[in-house]
């Protein structure tokens, strides 16, 4: 049985970027870790109160028990002042929860992503996941999150082009809709792009990338044979 870690930089962003991969596997006989990285109370206490943020993530431990993810680490790295943090400390808090699970697969947001956060959590892990010792072989893997991965900035340099797609059957994509639904708190209503109808546009479109009913769409970063 191998293990999987997904890394998030806020609750929800793993079911939008890998919900259906997360189904996937555990029906393959994989064992699925998810990282919440931020506490926004910690940024903004103002703004993001406690009870708020309790609430999420009860949220999320329920979406996470309908997927029968093994376990939710979650950290308090202070959203949304994350860009004033010393990211040598979110590095080792990665590194330490990857010597913990040895991971085979890694996924990780997208480095284009609008937030800042998002962007600063894919720098500190790709930090953690140097190729050393027994990170040499994880398979390191970017998805999209929507509303943040379709809303960066479109350059060159940080588009999110997929050149890796996991096929997903209708019973996936349903359960990464059903547990996104779990989020009471950070639904939308169609169109936005967090949304049931979102969710599966986006399931269908990757999907007829490779022709192919539906699929989530990843970057490879880093895939080590020996």
């Amino acid at each position: 049985m191998s293990n999987i870690l997904i890394i998030a930089p806020h609750a929800d962003d793993e079911i939008l970027g890998c919900g259906g991969s997360i189904s996937y596997f555990i029906k393959k006989k994989f064992k699925v870790y998810v990282a919440i990285m931020t506490n926004a109370n910690k940024g903004d206490p103002i703004l993001y109160s406690s009870n708020l943020i309790k609430k999420i993530r009860n949220e999320a431990l329920n979406a996470h028990k309908y997927l029968k993810i093994s376990h939710t680490y979650f950290f308090d790295f202070p959203a949304p002042q994350l860009d004033q943090y010393p990211i040598s400390l979110i590095s080792k808090a990665i590194n330490d929860l990857v010597n913990k699970i040895n991971p085979k697969i890694v996924f990780l947001p997208h480095i284009g992503d609008s937030h800042i956060d998002h962007q600063i959590i894919h720098k500190a892990s790709l930090v953690a996941l140097r190729p050393i010792n027994k990170n040499n072989f994880i398979k390191i893997l970017a998805y999209e999150t929507l509303s943040e991965t379709e809303w960066g900035i479109n350059s060159s340099n940080n588009f999110f082009i997929p050149n890796y797609f996991i096929s997903l059957r209708s019973e996936d994509v349903r359960k990464k809709i059903s547990a996104f639904e779990k989020y009471k708190s950070q639904i939308k209503k169609y169109p936005h792009p967090r949304s049931p109808k979102g969710i599966q546009n986006l399931s269908s479109f990757r999907g007829n990338n490779i022709s192919e009913k539906n699929a989530e769409a990843f970057m490879l970063i880093r895939n080590i044979k020996k």
